[in-house]
């Protein structure tokens, strides 16, 4: 365990030059190309079963050739090493079994951004997760408790034929702490976590595992039928996600969205207000892998649809501009539309004022599987959740499902906190709803 390597050594210089590649492919005779690098390093610390586990040090490198030959396009990936002619042979091989498409790329621009960010020392990573560890089974000394911290370096560059160049760096740790607690044939797990380019917020972290406990130190079994929920930021991310697929402009144009035709209208309850804000730290990002510079989208204000969000190809199939939301789910995908910083505006109340308010309810903090799909149906059991009455939180519900559909729950807001966190790169409050069904 060599734990006196540097905080965040350098990335690896690619290994391919972006230009030459260009270069290379124009003069095999495709009419354009772009270049999309990526890499990465990683130095993780793992904890298992309330011990240090081990170290890591991972890197990773790739680089995406996308080409147009008579039209067609071309796309070959390559990681590590690899010769410059066989990667834009692949490419020009690739065309050829393609039709002819519109060519979509930026026009020349130069945005070079400086790194942003600062790493965190291996040794002191380490003496986090054992003071995290500590502190939690001093309360729970039962409980066994897992963990991952690591620094990370990233690096993306973007070139085009007609002069594009964007890149950017970004050096950031991650941590999750992990807790289970087993009594009799009871189990539960709570999880808890922080992405940031800045200190780690480790102690408020251990501090929420240690409430969730408290609260779970109970089992009750809950009233069935319908009944208000309070969704934590974590909970809430259920609704977020589908919300986020019907503002993709992708799904609008192929008229999935049950809100492609209500640009305007109100969609949910007047308390919402939904945006885009790729400034915020600590997931800003100055533009997309299209390299389109990204903006704030105002996406939902006080209830009504403003806005959807899109890349270079969706936008011009829709007679718009792009958003700058192209980005891509892997090296070898084109660009697609995604959202950078789903920002949720929370309101006046704390988590104990809305508490408070449920004369019988339940709160959803973890779920089991996946959440809604496009229609907004879901029916899904919770992991982790409690129950109330009076105000007040009785204790941890088990074998519990909350059923409802998410575009009648976001018009039915009686409350929303003034606790809003980052879930990802989701930024959202806690939020009382109306009645969902509730049973066993």
């Amino acid at each position: 365990m060599d734990n006196d390597l540097p905080i965040y050594p350098l990335i690896k210089i690619m290994t391919l030059d972006p230009q030459q590649l260009i270069d290379l492919a124009l003069k095999a005779g495709a009419s354009h190309a772009e270049v999309y690098q990526c890499s990465s390093h990683s130095r993780p610390v793992f904890f298992e079963a309330n011990r240090l586990k081990q170290l890591e040090s991972s890197q990773s490198q790739g680089t995406a050739l996308r080409l147009w030959k008579e039209g067609a396009p071309g796309l070959a990936v390559a990681y590590g090493e690899v010769d410059s002619t066989t990667l834009v042979e692949r490419a020009i091989a690739l065309s050829a079994l393609n039709e002819p498409e519109t060519i979509e790329l930026n026009q020349p621009r130069q945005h070079i951004q400086p790194t942003v960010g600062e790493g965190i020392a291996v040794e002191t990573l380490i003496d986090m997760g054992k003071e995290a560890i500590a502190q939690l089974r001093e309360n729970y000394p039962e409980v066994l408790c897992s963990g991952e911290f690591a620094s990370q370096e990233d690096f993306s560059c973007l070139v085009n034929s007609l002069g594009l160049h964007c890149q950017s760096s970004e050096v950031s740790t991650d941590f999750y702490l992990g807790v289970e607690w087993v009594r009799g044939e009871d189990f539960l797990a709570i999880y808890e976590g922080e992405h940031s380019r800045q200190e780690l917020a480790v102690e408020k972290a251990v501090e929420g595992i240690l409430q969730r406990l408290a609260w779970a130190k109970t089992t009750v079994s809950p009233k069935t039928g319908r009944m208000p929920v309070l969704f934590t930021p974590n909970g809430a991310t259920l609704l977020w996600e589908t919300v986020v697929d019907a503002l993709n402009s992708k799904m609008v144009l192929e008229k999935a969205s049950p809100w492609s035709e209500k640009l305007g209208e109100k969609i949910v309850s007047e308390q919402l207000n939904l945006s885009q804000q790729p400034n915020f730290e600590p997931y800003s990002c100055p533009f997309d892998d299209e390299g389109t510079i990204t903006q704030p989208l105002s996406l939902i204000r006080e209830g009504r649809l403003r806005q959807f969000y899109s890349d270079r190809t969706r936008a011009r199939l829709l007679g718009t501009e792009s958003t700058g939301n192209g980005f891509r789910p892997s090296l070898g995908s084109y660009p697609s539309p995604g959202l950078v910083n789903l920002i949720v505006e929370g309101g006046d109340s704390d988590f104990e004022q809305l508490v408070k308010q449920l004369d019988k309810g339940i709160i959803v903090e973890q779920i089991l599987g996946g959440g809604a799909d496009i229609s907004g149906d879901f029916s899904i059991n919770i992991d982790l959740g409690y129950a109330v009455e009076n105000g007040v939180i009785t204790g941890r519900v088990k074998d519990t499902m909350v059923s409802g559909n998410v575009y009648q729950v976001l018009q039915e807001i009686i409350a929303l906190g003034n606790d809003s966190r980052w879930i990802d790169s989701c930024f959202t409050p806690s939020l009382l709803v109306e009645g969902l069904s509730i049973n066993n």
